[in-house]
């Protein structure tokens, strides 16, 4: 059974930091993309940052220089490092991993909450 267990979330002031972790279990870790995606309230889900099975990492202009995504082979884990956080930061975060070549081995977590505010 795969298991995608985030962790992290929390309320945090405007500029603050987080670091988010993912833990992963049911799936052999280090062929899978491992990504971050999120959802505030009333809008789509939107992706945040991917980490590639060769640790290529990937990010969305709105978090670019803000946001740094990691992965820990060893641990199954995967992370997401947020500074300076804004109030449209605030969202459900979601990690999501992908079969670095079965698309239909597709799996989420259930998300963790981060609220950015004063």
């Amino acid at each position: 059974q795969v298991q995608l267990v985030e962790s992290g979330g929390g309320l945090v002031q405007p500029g603050g930091s987080l670091r988010l972790s993912c833990a992963a279990s049911g799936i052999i870790f280090s062929i899978y993309t491992m990504g971050w995606y999120r959802q505030a309230p009333g809008k789509q889900r939107e992706w945040v940052a991917t980490i590639t099975t060769r640790k290529n990492a990937n990010y969305a202009d709105a978090t670019k220089g803000r946001f740094t995504i990691s992965r820990d082979n060893a641990e199954n884990t995967v992370y997401l490092q947020v500074n300076n956080l804004k109030p449209e930061d605030t969202a459900v975060y979601y990690c999501n991993a992908q079969h670095f070549s079965d698309q239909n081995r597709d799996y989420w977590g259930q998300g963790t909450q981060v609220t950015v505010s004063s």
